[in-house]
């Protein structure tokens, strides 16, 4: 990349981090965003980087992202690899995870009733937290054997094609679901996936009617999945419940009927 591209995408990297409309710009530090950016470069490549590709993917002249890493490695956000010599997130990374899951208390008061649901379903049971245009999973409690990145919290899926971002639109107005669908990137992850707004505005609506949204291969081929909203106190949606089966040990009616009503009911005790 040449001096001339680094410097546009440094600036529309900037952009990109001022503070929400509304906020106040003299607050906004842009030496912590510069920092951030470069522990979000693993979330686009989960591979450990070098410094000049986070350099690059953080919109920064090499010389900022060398302070910044070295500061990182220093206090134990990044590591570097021990055969490559690359940097990769470091241990300190999972004490704010822990941090953020105990201090949480719709992720604290949902566990024991989650942990209920996996055992009365045998299924795998996730709780996703709602963000925007997209979910991010907080818990996941594993049913039979698993592929390894469906046991992993952190995780992202766009609101518009997953189970529980249906369910969280459907208690959402019309104007905000069309919001959040004009505003993603609807692009198939499998071939199933609906990428048409008039489809998955259809499935938002038939969630509403079930109180329940039912996805099948949309997003992980082989799977469904029924997912539920959990509201707060104002009746905002927040959080969705997940329960996920194989199609090698379910057909889609069956796993309608004995699992909805369970996750209905879960999402209800979370609630209460």
């Amino acid at each position: 990349m040449n001096e001339r591209k680094k410097r546009r995408a440094s600036v529309s990297n900037q952009n990109a981090a001022l503070p929400e409309k509304g906020g106040d710009p003299r607050l906004f530090l842009q030496t912590v965003a510069r920092t951030m950016r470069v522990l979000e470069a693993f979330g686009h490549r989960q591979v450990p980087h070098s410094l000049a590709e986070l350099a690059a993917a953080a919109g920064i002249d090499k010389s900022a992202a060398q302070r910044i890493c070295y500061t990182l490695q220093a206090l134990g956000y990044l590591e570097r690899d021990a055969l490559t010599g690359r940097l990769r997130p470091g241990l300190s990374l999972l004490d704010r995870t822990f941090d953020f899951q105990r201090m949480h208390p719709l992720v604290e008061r949902a566990f024991p009733i989650l942990a209920e649901l996996r055992t009365a379903t045998g299924q795998r049971v996730d709780l996703s937290l709602f963000d925007d245009l997209s979910i991010i999973y907080a818990l996941r409690l594993q049913g039979r054997s698993e592929p390894f990145v469906a046991t992993l919290i952190g995780r992202r899926l766009p609101t518009y094609c997953s189970t529980g971002g249906r369910a969280i639109m459907s208690l959402l107005q019309d104007e905000e679901v069309a919001s959040i669908l004009h505003r993603s990137e609807l692009k198939p992850l499998t071939r199933y996936t609906l990428t048409d707004p008039v489809a998955i505005m259809e499935k938002v609506q038939e969630a509403r009617r079930d109180a329940y949204a039912f996805t099948e291969q949309e997003w992980v081929m082989g799977e469904m999945a029924i997912g539920v909203a959990i509201i707060d106190a104002n009746a905002r949606p927040v959080a969705a419940i997940h329960v996920a089966g194989s199609l090698a040990h379910w057909d889609a009616q069956s796993f309608r009927e004995k699992i909805a009503p369970l996750a209905i009911e879960a999402a209800r005790a979370i609630r209460a």
